[in-house]
């Protein structure tokens, strides 16, 4: 199937369809709080404020992004901002794109990929609890260790988590799953996050190589299991339009599969967005994908390519 087909194919399909803390649980050797920002360990996202999730695209673009490019074109390493008090990854390059005033003091990584992992950068912002993966806890603690020691800021509060590990921070639950990626430690897993705040479900996915099946169930989005669907989609698209055969394809994801997988959940009822919000794309590569501009006339319905400081609220 070339490139206009698939694209016509996609878009045929969701006409035809329509679009619709706290850690627990605890495991061996580790101390964890019951406290959270005054927010106890029975805590639920349905018992939470009822609201829009805002969140905001600090940065949207892949590792390959240093500055702009020949094209006059910026993407900032990707991160997110919920609410203005949560992070998933930060690097410095996202920092002209907090908002004034905004000091986030809680930050969840999903690898330590330095395009997403710069202990120093949280710590000069004012980062004060940090989540992260168990399997790499130790080599985190001493990371940073070292920026504390080398930024005079003190070292934050430091909390493992575990695929289906759910913490609270600031009304929000943040729950983690296992994604598909490597990093140079082979014992790392990385993560991915579902985020809920009341009836607001979204699946952050990056970075990753499709949505593992352990990921979907813990989520509730796997059909052979009974779940709840997402209201809210963000996928990480490293590899543009006709990238499946890169190499990369064991590590992240393409726009086609992107694709693939949200007409998949549209027709399995396990994606439904509010106000036809579309599937945002994010890390995307420099060299993989198109202009903005291109990326907004040429992607098929429903995914949109996100810009670092484009405002979504997830309804």
């Amino acid at each position: 199937m070339d490139r206009r087909e698939f694209i016509n194919k996609g878009a045929g399909a969701v006409v035809a369809v329509g679009l619709g803390g706290t850690v627990m649980p605890a495991f061996a050797g580790v101390t964890r709080p019951s406290l959270h920002n005054g927010q106890d360990i029975n805590y639920k996202p349905e018992d939470g404020i009822k609201g829009p999730l805002k969140l905001r695209f600090l940065g949207t673009g892949a590792a390959d992004w240093k500055g702009r490019d020949e094209r006059g074109e910026l993407r900032r390493r990707s991160s997110v901002l919920l609410d203005d008090a949560v992070l998933i990854d930060f690097t410095p390059s996202a920092r002209d794109m907090i908002p004034e005033g905004i000091s986030p003091e809680v930050i969840f990584y999903t690898h330590s990929h330095g395009d997403h992992y710069k202990p120093a950068a949280a710590l000069e912002i004012g980062v004060k609890r940090v989540y992260l993966g168990s399997t790499w806890i130790e080599r985190a603690r001493k990371d940073f260790e070292k920026a504390s020691a080398e930024t005079g800021r003190p070292a934050p509060e430091i909390i493992p988590l575990a695929p289906g590990d759910k913490a609270v921070a600031y009304g929000l639950a943040v729950t983690a799953l296992p994604a598909n990626h490597a990093t140079g430690d082979r014992n790392e897993q990385t993560l991915m996050y579902l985020v809920e705040k009341k009836d607001v479900r979204v699946l952050y996915a990056t970075d990753t190589g499709g949505i593992p099946a352990v990921a979907a169930r813990i989520v509730g989005i796997d059909p052979h299991e009974d779940g709840k669907p997402i209201t809210g989609l963000i996928m990480e698209a490293t590899m543009g339009m006709g990238g499946d055969e890169d190499f990369r394809i064991f590590t992240h994801s393409s726009v086609e599969t992107v694709l693939r997988t949200a007409h998949m959940l549209i027709r399995q009822g396990r994606y439904l967005p509010k106000l036809n919000q579309p599937v945002y794309l994010t890390h995307m590569a420099r060299t993989l994908h198109p202009t903005q501009a291109e990326l907004d006339a040429t992607l098929p319905q429903p995914l949109k390519a996100a810009y670092d400081g484009l405002e979504v609220y997830f309804q």
